[in-house]
């Protein structure tokens, strides 16, 4: 099977940054096939970047290299590092971009990335996405083991992820995510709205508004409100049917949402 390279980054399809990453992976290992999962991460947002790559990284084949660049602190001290799951390995800058997903699959390996000949000769201050981390990804890809990459480091920076809070009738829960639908993602999972019960028992408040029921598709939802349904991460998501329901409520990421037992 030729070598998996996934790309996730704040660059959008505008200018050349993320084809230039690309080239410069396929100039390393040719046989490399490069997947984009999003370059439309708000810019600077490393929390959303975090959540979509969790989102999105254990649907990939196992041995699969994520490179995720979403890097306010280009050309600062903080580090570059790479990570190694067993399934699979990332490549990102030390800003907390991994936080979810090494909380969902710990690493077995980290290094920092300080071994200058898997780097570009020169390395840009403003892209070291080039420069640093595409040349460590296609190395990767190309056969060389995690170790040889730099250092070994034992603990990396980690966001402030919060959890939903559970009581014995309640779950309090944020708004994690707004997706390109309008729909508010919170990190409410089903699990624990299955042990607090379901089935008409439990009434959801969003920021002090009701959304009228949970629903098992978006096809159920209210015609003119806002209700809730299971997103395809088995998180709770407030929807509204062929139109945000961000818009309607007025809410964005942060907001509160209460879950209680009827």
């Amino acid at each position: 099977m030729r070598p998996v390279i996934a790309l996730l980054t704040d660059f959008g399809t505008q200018d050349h940054y993320a084809g230039t990453m690309k080239g410069v992976m396929l100039g390393i290992c040719p046989d490399a096939t490069l997947v984009d999962i999003s370059h439309e991460i708000p810019a600077h947002d490393v929390l959303a970047a975090a959540l979509e790559l969790a989102a999105a990284y254990k649907y990939f084949p196992a041995g699969t290299i994520f490179v995720a660049v979403v890097d306010p602190g280009v050309g600062s001290a903080r580090r570059g590092v790479a990570a190694d799951t067993g399934d699979y390995r990332f490549v990102a800058p030390d800003n907390g971009v991994l936080t979810q997903v090494l909380r969902d699959s710990p690493a077995k390996k980290i290094v920092e990335l300080t071994e200058r000949r898997y780097a570009r000769p020169t390395v840009s201050r403003t892209f070291e996405g080039r420069d640093r981390f595409a040349p460590a990804a296609a190395w990767l890809a190309k056969g060389t083991l995690l170790p040889a990459l730099g250092r070994p480091v034992t603990t990396i920076h980690k966001l402030d992820i919060p959890s939903p809070e559970s009581a014995d009738d309640s779950i309090r829960g944020v708004v994690m995510r707004v997706d390109r639908f309008g729909n508010l993602v919170t990190n409410i999972d089903r699990k624990l709205m299955e042990r607090l019960g379901q089935g008409g028992g439990i009434t959801i408040d969003a920021a002090g508004q009701r959304v009228e029921r949970l629903v098992a598709t978006y096809a159920e939802l209210p015609a003119d409100g806002v209700g809730a349904v299971f997103g395809s991460t088995d998180h709770l998501e407030l929807a509204a049917p062929s139109s945000s329901a961000a818009s309607r409520l007025g809410l964005a990421r942060g907001a509160v949402v209460t879950v209680r037992r009827a």
